[in-house]
Parts: C-alpha cells; structure tokens; sequence
C-alpha cells in the first residue's frame, strides 16, 4: 500500500486514540463515577472478607469458599455497571444534551466512536476485576494461575462487548436521559438477583431461566476463570450466550439507535 493509502487508516487510528482519550478524560474528571466504579465494589468485597475469610469450600458456594465465589461474581456486576448501567445513561445524557448530534458532525467515524466507548469500558473493567482480585487475596482467595489469564482476557473482553452492544441497544429505546436510570435498572437489578451474583440459586427451573440471559452465564464464565482449580479456565456454552446477546445487542443497536434527540 502506498504512503498515501496509508493515510486515511493512520487518521482514522488518531481519531480513535482520540476518543479514547476523550473518553478517560471525561470519566476521571467525574469524581462521583469513578467512586462507585471502583471504590464501591472494592468495599463490598472488603466487608464480604470480613465476613466469609478464611471459610473453607462450601457446596451451597458449588464447592468454591464464599468468599472466593464473590470474587468472581462481584467482578462480575461490577463490569455490568461500567459497561451496560453507565453506558446507557451516558448515551441517553448525551443524546438529549445534543453531544451525540454534534459529534456526528465532526469527521469521527461513527465505528469510531462505539469503539473507543469499547475500550474505554474494557479499560474500566479490567481495572476494576484487578482490584477486587487483590482484595480477595489480601482475605486468602489464591491468585489465578498464569495458565488462566487467557481465559480471564477473553472472558472479560468478550462480556464487555456483549454489555456494551446491550448497553447501547438500551440506550436506543431510552425516550428521555431522566427516564435513562429508572429503565436501566429495571432490566438489571432482577437479571442480577436472579443469576446468582448476590446469593448461590439451587432452583432449577430458575436457573434455566436465567442461563438463556446474558448475566448468569457471565457470571458462570467469571467463575470458571477467576475461582475453579480445574481445566482451562473457558466455560464455553457460556461464553456461546455471551456472543449471541452481544450480537442480538449489536442488531437492535445498529438498526435503531439515533444522534438526534427525540422530540418531547
């Protein structure tokens, strides 16, 4: 490819660091988000190993000490409220205050765009699950092998995605930024209930509800890299529900998300 071919792809990489970089920025002059991203959960797993440190295994916990189970499943919740809950609200904010419309007036691509919102929300996620993992260990969780960390980079990258591209899709049907939190809330707080992050479900049927949804299986597939002593670390049914939520996400996304406002 020539120098001038070139070009347009190095541009388009400038852009993209650009966003990105736009996108920290504006989240760490956000005192207040960037506390309930990474304090908030780092408390939780504190009094929680106060509470269950220094258990053995417990089968109600399906053979994992208590605390090594909240690792895993408040790691997880954790990247949904940093890539699905905060995504949404941002994008309705966003929308109705007319950013959106004036960003896609600037030669940003729009593919762009959605992806440094992606890295940004990795980013978030990754340091989020370091943290936790580190309290944990301060309470005796071990530390995953070096032989699992493929299959906590995939996992986390792959459920990012899939709440991102969902995030969005929600974000799409919001009418108004003050109806964002309320309409965010209501499609997570009964999927994290019911997927087992607070409390182990032993109920069949319900767990075979919840693993046709997007938040257990993420929370099985965390469980498998980050607190099983066994195997590769890859639940893969549950990474195959991921992709498909991800991808059913993306559709709806693509299909009807809109830079303008919507008229009142």
């Amino acid at each position: 490819m020539s120098a001038t071919g070139h070009r347009p792809l190095r541009r388009a990489h400038a852009l993209l660091w650009h966003q990105i970089r736009y996108e920290q920025l504006s989240f760490w002059r956000n005192p207040q988000s960037a506390f309930f991203t990474f304090v908030f959960p780092v408390v939780v797993i504190a009094v929680f190993g106060a509470m269950f440190g220094g258990g053995g295994t417990d089968p109600y916990f399906y053979g994992l000490s208590a605390l090594g189970y909240y690792v895993a499943t408040i790691a997880a919740v954790s990247v949904l409220g940093s890539c699905y809950s905060q995504l949404a609200i941002v994008l309705a904010t966003r929308r109705q205050n007319g950013i959106l419309k004036r960003v896609r007036a600037t030669p940003l691509p729009a593919w762009a765009y959605f992806l440094g919102l992606l890295a940004h929300c990795v980013m978030l996620s990754v340091v989020d699950v370091l943290l936790i993992v580190g309290v944990g260990r301060l309470y005796g969780v071990p530390l995953p092998g070096l032989a699992r960390w493929p299959a906590i980079v995939v996992t986390l990258v792959l459920g990012a995605a899939c709440f991102c591209a969902l995030g969005v899709a929600v974000a799409s049907l919001i009418r108004n930024a003050e109806a964002a939190p309320a309409v965010v809330q209501l499609v997570l707080f009964p999927l994290v209930f019911i997927s087992g992050t607070y409390l182990p479900i032993h109920s069949g049927t319900v767990n075979q509800v919840a693993d046709a949804l997007p938040v257990r299986p993420f929370n099985e597939a965390l469980l498998g890299a980050l607190a099983q002593h066994s195997g590769s670390g890859f639940v893969w049914r549950s990474l195959g529900v991921l992709l498909v939520w991800g991808a059913a996400g993306a559709v709806v996304a693509v299909r009807r998300f809109r830079w303008d406002p919507r008229p009142e």
